[in-house]
């Protein structure tokens, strides 16, 4: 085997083997390619803009709420189209969430806060309610934001202030999100825009939603209550952004309801999403990640209807491409974007390149793929998935020799921790090719003595009819041990493998992260000073917080159970083609000691290939002698020196390959 500083072109031959394909379930993952938010302020700009222009997200510094800050100010009223649920005031809406069910109400606990008093301010000429509401109000503007909270909810409290009770509650939930707790401030948020758009308050309410999306860990967390105003018209430096959220929404409600058997929905969801993606400009930050979407759709449509005969014409697989290829046209360009937005345009950009490698791939078009698949960067997040889906590729073409290269990039020390059991498989499927059937025996021996025991408690784990909130617990306890550092042996660390392999399903990890965040949020009450700490107003916050938290732990177990049963299924069928490998090379054992019998010994079915270790003058042969190097990580080139006898190398010819292709 030699080792190349520079990766080799490769050649692409053909091979075919049915079973062998990478996950379909992989087809959808990248969907969220949020960046971690920071804290910064922006000097504040115009409101106008013209349509078209380049939008970047607005800083909640330089939101258009401030006429409102001041209890005696108009916010504004425009007309918005078509209510969608109004009710009647104070009506509590509920917490928010990830589900499917936009109707469902979960009212946190109302109690009576304690009386408390502010020092006064000059309120003279006012009547007794507007002064109170004017305290809160200072307070607020002097940052003294757990007090103005505070002194709102007293008035929240009081039914005799009825008709300051939606200001209140304004002040309430601004003052929350400041202090940080953006999860509590949503649930405030979310109470006034049930309402309806009646309120003066409604469409500035709306815009804070997308100040707490950018604070959040996970966007989505406020994808339902923007779903449920979505015939309302939002100011226009807001509207790519909330066509992109809503068409968020409808991709992950139409991968749900795809799971439950209900396609025509999911088609209708699927629909929306392209529909959505055409009103966002092209020279908008968010219309490589709405055409990312649109990609996924396509592909989803493309993959349901394709046949083996038509699916290289598929209308929706070529949307597909020509999504994926849009997408990586337009964050090719990295001018007039801050180092955020270039990092979150990187990634996006290599699940480009791994949806087109995969698609080709689905269409036998293996060239094509292996083209994509080596578009990765070297070391980003999707290099190693790029390694392993490219190997199938190889193998395809006959490319024997790059595959088992990348293999031994993906077995490691580095990646010691991650999981690709199928490479395993891969690997004996090979040496099977090359006649090597000692060598694939032991292999799959191998892999038999490592993965049946994960089998067996991945299947005691399914098995227990655990509920929601247990089969969380147990993506809990992996999170708990990682982070004390406990010993394991070496299935507790194949396991544990699994279990954060389920965290890589985007939906399940942001609603983990979410799960946390809450739990950050709840910790950070302890952190302020003790009259808000144990006032009224945080009792019930916690209250709701519990709620939400709940329900997201609900959500988790449910996704994180079917999660590993994926994972047990698809662990099942490795095993089942090992067992088909095993028997089929013991049955060409037999073939070839027989033959060898009855020619007295004379028969050889392997030989002596054929090889060089010339290299092309960039490049440098390295004997491999055990050791890795991180720097010649990706480089291997495995060398077959012995195989079949019908062949003269490892590797056919590339005029013979291509007629499969």
């Amino acid at each position: 085997m030699k080792r190349l500083l520079k990766p080799f072109c490769l050649s692409l031959l053909g091979l075919t083997l049915t079973w062998a394909q990478p996950s379909p379930a992989q087809s959808f993952e990248g969907l969220d390619i949020s960046q971690p938010k920071k804290k910064k302020k922006s000097s504040r700009k115009p409101r106008g803009k013209k349509p078209g222009a380049t939008q970047a997200p607005a800083s909640d510094e330089s939101d258009s709420d401030d006429a409102a800050d001041s209890s005696d100010s108009s916010a504004a009223t425009g007309a918005p189209a078509a209510p969608t649920a109004p009710s009647v005031e104070g009506t509590p809406a509920q917490p928010p969430s990830m589900g499917l069910d936009l109707t469902a109400d979960t009212p946190p606990p109302t109690q009576t806060a304690p009386t408390m008093s502010f020092d006064a301010v000059d309120v003279s000429g006012k009547s007794g309610d507007r002064q109170r509401l004017d305290v809160a109000v200072s307070l607020f503007k002097n940052d003294e934001y757990d007090k103005a909270a505070m002194s709102a909810f007293e008035m929240i409290q009081d039914p005799k202030l009825a008709g300051l009770h939606m200001e209140a509650r304004y002040v309430l939930a601004k003052a929350l999100y400041r202090m940080g707790l953006y999860h509590s401030s949503l649930g405030e948020f979310s109470k006034i825009l049930a309402v309806g758009p009646e309120t003066k308050f409604f469409r500035t309410s709306l815009e804070w939603l997308f100040f707490i999306s950018r604070k959040t860990k996970n966007e989505a967390v406020i994808l339902d209550e923007l779903a449920r105003h979505a015939n309302q018209e939002f100011p226009e430096r807001f509207r790519s952004e909330f066509h992109y959220l809503l068409a968020r929404y409808h991709f992950v409600r139409g991968k749900a309801l795809d799971e439950v058997g209900r396609k025509e929905d999911a088609d209708k969801s699927f629909n929306e999403v392209k529909r959505l993606v055409l009103l966002i400009p092209k020279t908008d930050i968010f219309y490589p990640r709405a055409k990312y979407l649109e990609g996924l759709a396509f592909f989803r449509f493309g993959n349901k209807a394709a046949t083996a005969s038509a699916r290289r014409t598929d209308i929706n697989t070529l949307g597909a491409i020509d999504s994926m290829k849009e997408v990586v046209r337009v964050t090719r360009n990295t001018a007039g974007l801050d180092a955020e937005q270039v990092s979150a345009n990187q990634k996006l950009r290599e699940l480009a390149f791994m949806q087109l490698g995969r698609t080709h791939y689905g269409m036998q078009q293996n060239r094509y793929a292996l083209f994509y698949f080596n578009k990765v960067e070297r070391g980003t997040t999707q290099w190693l998935e790029s390694m392993f889906e490219s190997s199938w590729a190889n193998y395809r073409v006959g490319q024997y020799e790059q595959a088992l290269g990348n293999l031994i990039t993906l077995s490691s020390p580095f990646f010691r921790e991650e999981y690709f059991p199928e490479a395993m498989i891969l690997k004996a499927v090979i040496y099977y090719e090359n006649c090597r059937y000692r060598e694939s025996s032991l292999i799959l021996q191998d892999f038999e003595r490592t993965y049946l025991p994960v089998h067996d408690q991945l299947e005691l784990i399914t098995k227990k009819q655990l509920d929601a909130s247990e089969s969380y617990g147990v993506l809990a306890d992996v999170q708990k041990k990682n982070k004390e550092g406990q010993e394991k042996g070496e299935t507790d660390v194949i396991l544990e493998r699994i279990l954060r392999l389920a965290l890589t399903d985007q939906d399940l990890k942001k609603t983990n992260d979410s799960i946390l965040e809450l739990e950050g949020e709840m910790d950070l009450f302890s952190e302020k000073g003790d009259t808000f700490r144990y006032s009224e107003l945080t009792k019930q916050l916690l209250e709701g917080l519990k709620v939400q938290r709940t329900a997201l732990i609900e959500k988790a177990g449910i996704m994180a159970k079917g999660k590993l049963e994926t994972e047990l299924s698809a662990l099942k069928q490795l095993l089942a083609n090992g067992l088909r490998i095993k028997f089929e090379t013991v049955t060409k054992e037999k073939e070839f000691l027989e033959e060898q019998l009855k020619a007295g010994g004379q028969v050889s079915i392997v030989k002596k290939y054929r090889y060089s270790v010339a290299v092309a003058d960039d490049q440098l042969y390295w004997p491999y002698e055990g050791e890795y190097w991180r720097d010649e990580l990706g480089t291997y080139q495995y060398t077959m020196t012995k195989g079949c006898v019908q062949r003269d190398t490892a590797n056919r010819n590339i005029q013979q390959a291509s007629g499969s292709n």
